[in-house]
């Protein structure tokens, strides 16, 4: 993949909710963008001294963080990966021999759109409790920005070290 995607545009004016979610979702398709049209090897691909910072692994990161976030922490879900981040903090990096990118980005697209269900249902000042912290909508919405933003990143410089793509 060479071409930038049309990823949306991220509103320069309006409303709180709509430039929080249009940065988020920027972010998101930016995402889909350096982690498409590589080859399995490519994605799995090490650069980087730690075996964990691969291409697959990153998507996979992810996909966990908006479930657990908007899912498990918003909707009130049943964590089902706390057992399994408790014997292996880092498992979520961790792709499974058999899950394509194809797979990989399929279910983070998926896991985003359940994500952006979930906070259409709230305001931003409903708050959240897990594990005995509170949290409002907003801050999840803006960790959430951070936390992708963040492995956009590292989705950049791993890219760049696979088959030469650039941009932003």
């Amino acid at each position: 993949m060479t071409e930038r995607p049309k990823r949306p545009e991220v509103p320069l004016t309006g409303g709180e909710r709509e430039i929080l979610t249009g940065l988020l979702d920027y972010h998101r398709a930016t995402v889909a963008w350096k982690a498409g049209g590589l080859t399995e090897d490519q994605a799995r691909q090490k650069h980087l001294p730690s075996e964990l910072t691969t291409v697959a692994g990153l998507v996979a990161h992810l996909t966990l963080n908006e479930w657990f976030w908007f899912g498990v922490v918003v909707d009130g879900e049943e964590d089902t990966w706390e057992e399994k981040l408790e014997q292996d903090p880092d498992a979520e990096f961790r792709v499974p021999p058999g899950t394509t990118v194809e797979d990989l980005l399929a279910d983070y697209e998926k896991q985003c759109a359940r994500s952006r269900e979930i906070v259409a249902e709230r305001s931003l000042d409903d708050q959240v409790t897990h594990k005995d912290e509170t949290f409002n909508v907003r801050w999840v919405v803006t960790h959430m920005i951070e936390e992708t933003a963040r492995h956009v990143g590292h989705l950049d410089v791993l890219r760049e070290l696979t088959d030469g793509l650039t941009g932003e």
